[in-house]
Order: C-alpha cells, then sequence, then structure tokens
C-alpha cells in the first residue's frame, strides 16, 4: 500500500504521536493526586496552574509551529525532541507552584503541542491520495499509549516515587528519539511527497490558502467549534478523573482499565476513519465526528454503575479516532498542503487552548460543587450547538478547485 519512504513517513508519525503522550492530558492527569499532595493545592487550584500554562504554550505554538515549513524536518524534529527531553527532566524537578506551571507549560507545549503538530504536519504534506489512511495509522502511536501507559503508570507510582518515573522518560527520550528520527526522515523534503496520480484526484488542483486567508473564513470557525469539543471536554475527564471516581463511588483503578476500551475503540476507529475519508472525503465525515462524544456525556449523566466507565470513555474514544485523523486531513482537503505548516501551527495551538479552557472550567466548576452530571450537561448543550452549526453548513466546505 505505502512505498519505502511512505512507510518511513508514517512510521515516523507513529513513534513521534506515541511520545507526544507524555505531554497529553490523559498521561499528565495520571500525575494530579501526587503533585497536589506534595505541594498541598486543591483541584481548582491544580486545574488554574495546569490551564494557564497550557494557554500560554498554545500562543507560542503559534509562531513556532509555522517553522515547519520554512527548516528541514529533520532538524526541525531534533528540535522538538530536545525540547522534550529537557521538558520531562525539568517535571522530574516540580518543588513548588511556580515550578509546577514552568514545567506543564514545558510538557503541553513540547509534547502535546509540538510533537503531535510535528507528525501530523509531515504526514499530512507528504500524503495526498492515502492522506486518511497514512494519518490513522500514525495516529496509532497515540493510541497504543493510551492503552499501555495509564495502566502501567498506575502501577509504577505504586512502587516508585513519581519524579524518578519522569527522570526516566527524559533519558529514553534523548537516547531513542534522536536516530529513530534521523533514519526515518533525514531525506524527506516537499518534492519527494506523494502525488496524486489518480485520474479522479483533486488534491493537487485546489487553491492553497494562506494562514491569514484562512482566519477570514468563516467556516474555519465553525469547523474549529466542532473540533474543539473532544480535546476540551476528554482533558477535563483525563485530568479530573480522580473527582470523577469519588463521584461516582468507583474503585481506583476502574478509570485506568477503562483507557483500554478507549484506546480500542479508537483504535478501530482510527483506521475506520482513514479508509472513509480516502473514499468518501473528511468533509462528509466531519458531521459524524461528534456524535459518540455527545452520546458520552448523556451516558455520564444518567448512569452510575461501574461498567458506564467502560462505555463513557470507549464513546469518547470513537469521537477521538475520527477526530485525531479528521483534524489534520480536513484542514489539507479544504485549504491545501503549500502552508499547512502554518494553518496546522493555529489549529493545533486552538487545540491546546481548547484543553486549557476545559482544565479551568471543570476545575472552577468543581470547586463550586458542581457534580459531573451538571458538568456532563454543559458539555452536551456544547457539542449540540455546535454540531447543528456544522450540520446547517456542510454543503459549503468544498475546496476552491483550480
Amino acid at each position: 500500500m505505502f512505498k519505502n519512504l511512505s512507510l518511513k513517513v508514517i512510521l515516523f508519525g507513529f513513534i513521534f504521536t506515541f511520545f507526544s503522550s507524555f505531554g497529553q492530558s490523559f498521561f499528565l492527569g495520571l500525575f494530579n493526586s501526587s503533585i497536589r499532595n506534595e505541594l498541598s493545592i486543591t483541584h481548582g487550584q491544580f486545574g488554574s496552574i495546569y490551564a494557564s500554562a497550557t494557554l500560554l504554550s498554545s500562543f507560542l505554538l503559534i509562531w513556532v509551529g509555522k517553522k515547519i515549513d520554512d527548516i528541514n524536518i529533520s532538524k526541525f524534529a531534533l528540535f522538538v525532541i530536545i525540547l522534550l527531553s529537557f521538558s520531562s527532566f525539568f517535571f522530574s524537578k516540580i518543588s513548588s507552584i511556580t515550578f509546577l506551571f514552568i514545567a506543564i507549560f514545558l510538557m503541553r507545549f513540547a509534547g502535546q503541542g509540538m510533537m503531535s503538530h510535528t507528525a501530523t504536519t509531515t504526514i499530512s504534506r507528504y500524503f495526498t491520495k492515502s492522506r486518511g489512511k497514512a494519518l490513522s495509522t500514525g495516529w496509532f502511536g497515540l493510541s497504543t499509549a493510551e492503552f499501555i501507559l495509564p495502566v502501567l503508570i498506575v502501577y509504577l507510582l505504586a512502587i516508585y516515587d513519581w519524579k524518578n518515573i519522569w527522570l526516566i522518560i527524559s533519558i529514553i527520550v534523548i537516547i531513542f528519539l534522536p536516530a529513530a528520527s534521523y533514519f526515518l526522515v533525514r531525506n524527506l523534503n516537499f518534492d519527494s511527497r506523494e502525488t496524486g496520480d489518480d485520474k479522479n484526484s483533486t488534491f493537487n488542483k485546489i487553491k492553497d490558502w494562506k494562514r491569514i486567508e484562512v482566519i477570514k473564513d468563516y467556516r474555519f470557525y465553525i469547523i474549529c467549534a466542532n473540533m474543539l469539543a473532544m480535546p476540551w471536554i476528554a482533558t477535563g475527564t483525563f485530568v479530573y478523573q480522580s473527582f470523577i471516581l469519588e463521584s461516582k463511588n468507583w474503585g481506583p483503578f476502574i478509570i485506568a482499565q477503562s483507557f483500554m476500551a478507549y484506546s480500542v475503540l479508537s483504535v478501530i476507529t482510527l483506521f475506520l476513519s482513514g479508509f472513509l475519508i480516502d473514499k468518501f472525503t473528511s468533509r462528509k465525515l466531519l458531521v459524524f465526528m461528534n456524535i459518540p462524544l455527545l452520546i458520552s456525556v448523556i451516558v455520564i449523566i444518567y448512569f452510575n454503575h461501574p461498567i458506564t466507565s467502560f462505555i463513557f470513555l470507549g464513546l469518547i474514544g470513537i469521537s477521538n479516532g475520527f477526530a485525531n485523523v479528521l483534524g489534520s486531513s480536513t484542514w489539507a482537503e479544504i485549504y491545501g498542503v503549500k502552508y499547512i505548516g502554518s494553518i496546522k501551527a493555529l489549529t493545533t495551538a486552538l487545540m491546546v487552548f481548547a484543553t486549557a479552557f476545559g482544565t479551568a472550567l471543570f476545575g472552577i466548576l468543581i470547586d463550586n460543587g458542581f457534580s459531573i452530571e451538571q458538568i456532563a450537561l454543559i458539555s452536551a448543550i456544547y457539542i449540540s450547538i455546535s454540531l447543528i452549526s456544522l450540520f446547517l453548513i456542510r454543503k459549503t466546505l468544498n475546496p476552491i478547485k483550480l
């Protein structure tokens, strides 16, 4: 299905999305209790610090992320790797609220931001007619991490000090990733990209939008409203998983075990969405992306049995599988790939901003006595409004053909 260089690009994306997990909310949320206990802070305080640090990282990402359009990908990737390793090392040195803010800022910027941005931009730029399948395979790296790491970290936290775990992560990153990156993308450039040789392909015949043009397009904001639902709701769930456990009276390992359902269904949807995108286009699938997410928050409102956790996270996993691929392929389909780096830097920054918003909102609501059911209701209202708005403009999402 893919030629040799294509396989290398996909493997590069897989590895980078896997290691982006260290800056993702599902992973950082596993250390929530340990950090709060050490620094003696509340859920709301942790959420405010997490949100403000994440917000700051999103602003920086807009500027730094667009440099991927101008710098050789191998050099750009090495910069991101060094940054991730240093950020992990700094996280192991948290000893105060100030250090916590800086550490979260670095991990969100390096992990969730730059690692995932580098992976998806590289794949989106290289592939055309196989973009959907390539992105779904690349994002499988994050799904693999989501399947393996929660249970592994919960187990390690029962044995080792949480700071030592972060020190080990830093060492693994700096030893493994530079060599892997050099081997996989050292010869990659824009001219070596896959071409749409299929007679029906239009990927090479559409207008390439500059970022300044994109932000003047009303469709961009409606699509973003839908794409940002998953980040802020899922982040709130992951960061405050201990609150959900307490509210529902579930055992300490329920959420960690439920991540397996989340991961398995996310993986299945990843691969399914890749084939569906290449067959039907991202534009036609976009309206279905958040329907499972909407059902998931309705489930958490009405049910309390521990099995609900598996259903809840499983449904989020389905939406996540679609969102990961559609969040990259949609922009390339509508706005072209020439300036995809700067466009993706903006959308990735907005995604990071959404996670900051979700963390802050959940933390404030929790500290003000809102129940998990009430928070889920607020989430359901947002998803419904954004979904209806997207449905109304679905026929206007075609690219401008040349």
